[in-house]
């Protein structure tokens, strides 16, 4: 099953960073209210990582109010076996 790394920015301000993290606790969504936070560094958004079957189903476990400007990205991870048949396949 595919993973998507899910970020969501909110507004620079100390409500919108409470707004936002009480909406996500509120869910009671396992994802969403284990979503790491960078506000305490300035960077106003949150990021979770999500098993999902696509990228649509990804969107529908952040809150309505904030998919319009979430990121929703597929990530994958390598194993040495896998980086070798890369490098047969792509630089021969």
């Amino acid at each position: 099953m595919p993973r998507f790394m899910i970020e969501v920015p909110h507004e620079e301000s100390v409500s919108a960073c409470l707004r936002a993290i009480e909406v996500f606790l509120q869910t009671g969504s396992h994802f969403l209210t284990n979503a790491d936070w960078g506000c305490a560094e300035n960077v106003h958004k949150c990021w979770f990582l999500l098993d999902a079957d696509s990228r649509e189903e990804a969107l529908m476990v952040v809150p309505p109010a904030y998919r319009p400007v979430a990121t929703i990205m597929e990530v994958t991870k390598f194993n040495m076996k896998q980086v070798e048949e890369m490098k047969k396949e792509h630089l021969g």
